[in-house]
């Protein structure tokens, strides 16, 4: 068994469909209808770098599955990386996603340290992106931590003790 897709509940597959298109990047794979059995429309994207796919669901009033709707109902967030980037490069992934259409939440660059921005998508699922420092980067913070951290005195020396 593999996990295929996440299936995220909208209420106008369009307008969602325009917002992930644009704003994150995953392609159409393909659409369906399967309101002639009680469902809906679907539309499935796929990330074309990972490879993973994301289905969009709308669902018509009176659908087996449209009770009413609820923000995150079953939904928590979808995560996003930007691989090893430069914080400058989650700055501007963030204010692109605000652009299309996401709207804000209080974790953005300059509130997260520059690890991760969050923005709603239009039906209040939050999307969150993320990024590893660049490989220099990473050095510079493992060097910072080593001069902090206190080396403690060989075994023996100066503290009158035999080593254990």
């Amino acid at each position: 068994m593999k996990m295929q897709q996440v299936g995220l509940r909208v209420t106008n597959l369009e307008r969602s469909l325009r917002f992930y298109t644009q704003a994150l990047g995953p392609r159409v794979r393909t659409r369906g209808d399967t309101r002639s059995w009680g469902g809906g429309l679907w539309v499935q994207l796929e990330d074309p770098k990972s490879h993973r796919h994301i289905e969009l669901n709308w669902y018509p009033p009176g659908s087996r599955f449209g009770p009413r709707y609820t923000v995150g109902a079953g939904v928590d967030h979808i995560d996003f990386t930007i691989g090893a980037a430069p914080v400058a490069a989650l700055e501007r992934t963030y204010r692109r996603l605000l652009r299309a259409g996401g709207r804000p939440t209080r974790f953005e660059p300059a509130t997260t340290g520059g690890w991760m921005a969050s923005v709603e998508d239009p039906d209040g699922i939050w999307i969150t992106v993320g990024r590893r420092p660049p490989a220099a980067d990473r050095r510079a913070i493992e060097k910072r931590a080593a001069v902090r951290k206190p080396t403690p005195p060989p075994i023996g020396a100066g503290n009158g003790r035999a080593p254990i």
